[in-house]
């Protein structure tokens, strides 16, 4: 009797030791983590006996940013969508579209060495509207859904301080411009087509920082020269972002906005959003 006393007693001890030792062993890390942003801005402008003029104004903006990565051994997959799209409403003149983008980016890296890996990057954005030019008259039809339409994509290098900086090299990107038969012959496609293949250099670069306490700068760049046509000039695509949280649904917004592309225009394009807005951030695991 004592014999197998003793040996259940050694049974029990054997398995909650091993339990315990389970235990003790760290859970691995998640291979996927998702975060997402969703942000409503708004502003609103109302005269009554202004003598001073103004037309009454009421505006909106939503975005979303959405990223999903994977991280599993040396492998790094980032994925980041970008949609924004916001109207107002002015007096005497109606609705305006104040902003209308889609864009998709994706990034896959092997791990070379600490901060190096080799990449491949894929970038897509368009519009989901029409766009027009409220400077003419009757008002110039500028843009539509897929037109234009950029897709890059390409081999490179890419260097990953951590996920706020990241800086990717790709000297073998193609691109293609996509447009529908009213935009023939614009945004550098040739009349009477509607694709424009272009072989280049491109460079993307991330940086997300805090400024100063509660108030954080995003920053989202891309260069990119064609090898096939003018390769002195460099199409610019810069994003700027201020972000002031007032608490946990509420923020104030700054964005600042650059493009440089020839063959959309012969200046610089700027649009500068600011905003009062409400805020909603999920995580997931």
């Amino acid at each position: 009797m004592k014999k197998y006393l003793f040996g259940f007693l050694l049974l029990i001890s054997t398995l909650s030791f091993s339990q315990e030792k389970k235990d003790s062993i760290p859970p691995a890390p998640p291979k996927w983590k998702v975060t997402g942003l969703f942000t409503f801005l708004f502003n609103q402008s109302t005269f009554t006996n202004w003598k001073a003029g103004g037309d009454n104004t009421i505006a909106g903006n939503i975005g979303v940013n959405y990223d999903f990565n994977y991280k599993s051994g040396k492998w790094n997959w980032d994925n980041r969508i970008i949609t924004v799209y916001g109207l107002s409403n002015i007096q005497e003149a109606g609705v305006r579209k104040t902003n209308d983008r889609f864009e998709y980016n994706s990034l896959l890296g092997l791990k070379s060495n600490k901060y190096w890996f080799f990449s491949f990057f894929l970038n897509f954005k368009t519009q989901y509207t029409k766009g027009y030019d409220d400077r003419e008259s009757p008002r110039l039809l500028v843009s539509d859904f897929f037109s234009p339409a950029y897709l890059s994509f390409g081999p490179g290098m890419l260097w990953k301080r951590s996920d706020d900086i990241t800086i990717n090299i790709a000297p073998a990107t193609s691109r293609f411009t996509f447009v529908n038969d009213h935009f023939s012959g614009k945004y550098g496609v040739n009349p009477g087509e509607n694709v424009k293949f272009a072989l280049g250099f491109s460079l993307s670069g991330y940086l997300n920082f805090e400024v100063l306490e509660n108030i954080n700068m995003q920053n989202i760049i891309a260069l990119y020269s064609n090898y096939l046509n003018k390769a002195q000039n460099v199409d610019v695509d810069y994003q700027a972002k201020f972000s002031t949280d007032i608490n946990k649904y509420m923020t104030t917004n700054v964005i600042f906005h650059m493009l440089i592309d020839d063959n959309a225009s012969s200046k610089i394009q700027l649009k500068q959003i600011f905003g009062l807005g409400l805020k909603y951030v999920f995580h997931k695991k």
